[in-house]
Parts: structure tokens; sequence; C-alpha cells
């Protein structure tokens, strides 16, 4: 009897550390986007569609978790958004689901673009792990960009949801 409460107890251990999938993609449960920054934690996830078509799995990444959207948008500090892509886009397709990704020319299925906010740096963007561009100072900029999904009128209401962790 012993045995088997301590193989259950390890199950249980295993299964809670196991990171999220979400339509094949793997999130981590924790990253940590700069040296100096807090470990963040797996907030929520969710899929961006648009015209019944899976474009990517969006992750949010916070130092704690929140469910509101308002609480995350004050939330100072280290965030990342990432984007893991089901499909390919063109460079248009991306100006629509954020101006400053334009400058990439195009996401390709399978590649993950991260947009992380680091106090110390800004805001920037990172594809496959590879910074693209200078990072943006400004913490207000990051909010705004935020709001594409957290706002009240998100791109996509289900995924706001996903990202708050009430998906």
């Amino acid at each position: 009897m012993r045995t088997l409460a301590a193989v259950l107890i390890g199950v249980a251990a295993a299964s809670a550390a196991l990171a999220a999938e979400v339509a094949g993609v793997k999130l981590d449960d924790k990253v940590r986007i700069a040296p100096n920054a807090p470990e963040l934690v797996l907030n929520g996830a969710g899929i961006r569609t648009r015209f019944f078509v899976k474009v990517y799995v969006g992750a949010l990444y916070l130092p704690e978790k929140k469910t509101a959207a308002a609480d995350v948008l004050a939330l100072g500090g280290a965030k990342r958004v990432s984007l893991a892509m089901l499909r390919d886009l063109t460079a248009q397709q991306l100006a629509e689901l954020l101006a400053v990704m334009t400058s990439l020319g195009q996401a390709k299925q399978g590649e993950v673009i991260a947009l992380d906010f680091v106090p110390d740096s800004g805001t920037r963007v990172l594809v496959n792990g590879a910074a693209k561009g200078k990072p943006i100072p400004d913490e207000g900029f990051y909010r705004a960009i935020l709001k594409v999904w957290l706002g009240d009128k998100p791109v996509d209401a289900d995924l706001k949801r996903g990202l708050l962790g009430q998906g």
C-alpha cells in the first residue's frame, strides 16, 4: 500500500511539472527572458483563428499568474508573449498582427516569435530566439501591444480567455 501511494504521488508530481501543449505546440511552463530578469510562469495559452483557420498558438508569460486583463496590463516588470506559427504568413498578414513585425518579411510555420518586455532594455522581438531590430524602451508601448490580445476589443476573444488562463 505504501508503494502504491509513493507511485501515485510521483505520478502527480511529474504531471504537474509537464509543460502545456496546445495544438501540438509544447509550451514551457517557465521561461527566463534575460539573465537578470525573474523567471516568468506560463499564465495561459490559446489558438488564434482567422476565418476558421488556425494561425498561431499564443502564450503569455508573467512574473505571477493573473486572470484579469486589467491586472496584466497594470503589471510592471518582465513579460513575454510567444506566438508559435501554425501556418505561413506574409509580411502583409504580419502587419495586421503587429506593425512592429513588418520588417520580418514573413513568418513560417513552426517559427516562434516572442515579444518580450525587459525592464532595463524595453520591448524586443525575437524569432526562434534571435533578436530582430532594436528594443523599444517605453513600457507603455508593450502595454499597447498586449491590448491587441487583452484589450476591450481583442483580435480573438477565445485567445484572450486562453491567455488569461480562463479557457
